[in-house]
């Protein structure tokens, strides 16, 4: 099972957050700032050395949802759905989650908003 660290950005989504904030190689530190530019460059970064990275990817698309992104948000969903399933450990949920459900969940909401902004 791959051990990562998440925190709630909100009730409904999870970013990825490093074990120690100095230490942050996922840019959760970032995202939950609101920085989202240097979060998406510390994740491409980081992307070359770890590609299909679960936690990387799930940031990536929801740094692509909060800037308006949609299809680049569905595509690296879809990038995680694509890839062997990873288990993380969240620390406000009782069992390890899925990066595919995560992913999915994801992916239901951005369906969601489209279908009510019509």
């Amino acid at each position: 099972m791959k051990t990562l660290q998440f925190v709630a950005a909100t009730a409904a989504l999870f970013v990825a957050a490093p074990a120690v904030a100095q230490d942050d190689y996922n840019g959760a530190t970032q995202i939950l700032q609101g920085d989202y530019a240097s979060a998406e460059k510390v994740i491409l970064k980081q992307q070359r050395m770890f590609p299909g990275d679960a936690d990387l990817l799930l940031n990536l698309a929801r740094i692509y949802s909060l800037t308006g992104r949609t299809s680049e948000a569905r595509a690296t969903y879809s990038a995680v759905l694509a890839r062997p399933d990873d288990l993380m450990d969240l620390p406000n949920a009782a069992r390890p989650q899925s990066s595919h459900a995560l992913a999915g969940a994801a992916l239901r909401r951005l369906d969601g908003y489209q279908i009510t902004a019509r």
